[in-house]
């Protein structure tokens, strides 16, 4: 993973991705998950923003967010992976770096691409082998999601379906766990960067005005077709229109259906 970039844009979706330093498997122990977990919770309820969807693994976490302040991104970032950080060294004796370098940030486009992103995070473990189905792993959004995990919970429904355009929870769970059982029938688990290690992703015209709107920071790059399109730096200037619709349609519409 790239060195990661942070750039906000208030009333967005963020995939946000973090390693331990040097790769180390630091969140390897249930104990520590849970804890930061119980972190997670704790900084939700401090920033008010919400949390979409999550998963932890025992060396980096994927966390998707919705804030309305781009203050709130950072605060909460600052929040759970400083103090858990800190609570972590001081619990293991331990000194120095707990984390890589600074977390990535991926701003998503809401809709299509959103259901698209959260299906990635939720086949993290099985794309490196640990599990067959996101159900067998207690440290993920899935089981929140689905209406499984009913204490302590982390994530904003409310939000998200919100955000999907979606008035009924259980046609999007049932839509959300055909995806995925389709996507592990076939195999289609393989590693994607762009949800990692772009600036933002989304249709053309989506990442156009997150460009336009970070323009002057950074050499941009724009690369895709059809609806799945991406923002990167890039070596130079991409030229970007001055004026985009701010509002995307956040129609919530699947790619096949069962």
């Amino acid at each position: 993973m790239p060195r990661g970039n942070r750039y906000f844009v208030p009333g967005q979706i963020y995939h946000l991705t973090h390693r331990c330093h040097n790769r180390q498997f630091l969140l390897r122990f249930a104990h520590d998950k849970n804890a930061y977990r119980k972190k997670l919770r704790e900084a939700v309820s401090e920033f008010e923003l919400a949390l979409l969807d999550y998963c932890q693994t025992s060396n980096h976490v994927h966390l998707l967010a919705f804030a309305e302040e781009t203050e709130q991104i950072s605060g909460f970032m600052q929040m759970v992976e400083g103090e858990f950080a800190q609570s972590y060294n001081r619990r293991k004796h331990r000194s120095g770096a707990y984390w890589d370098d600074r977390f990535h940030s991926t701003t998503i486009q809401s809709g299509q691409h959103l259901v698209e992103c959260m299906t990635y995070i939720a086949l993290n473990m099985g794309r490196c082998g640990v599990v067959q189905h996101p159900r067998e792993w207690d440290w993920c959004g899935y089981h929140e999601l689905m209406g499984f995990r009913k204490r302590f919970r982390v994530l904003d429904i409310t939000t998200l379906l919100s955000l999907l355009a979606c008035d009924d929870i259980s046609d999007f769970r049932r839509q959300y766990e055909w995806r995925l059982n389709e996507k592990i029938a076939r195999s289609v688990m393989a590693r994607e960067p762009r949800w990692t290690e772009a600036i933002a992703v989304g249709s053309e015209s989506f990442v156009r005005q997150i460009a336009t709107l970070i323009k002057g920071r950074q050499s941009l790059e724009i690369t895709g077709e059809g609806e799945n399109w991406s923002l990167k730096e890039g070596e130079t200037s991409y030229h970007v229109p001055h004026r985009v619709n701010h509002k995307e349609s956040r129609s919530f519409q699947w790619d096949e259906a069962p």
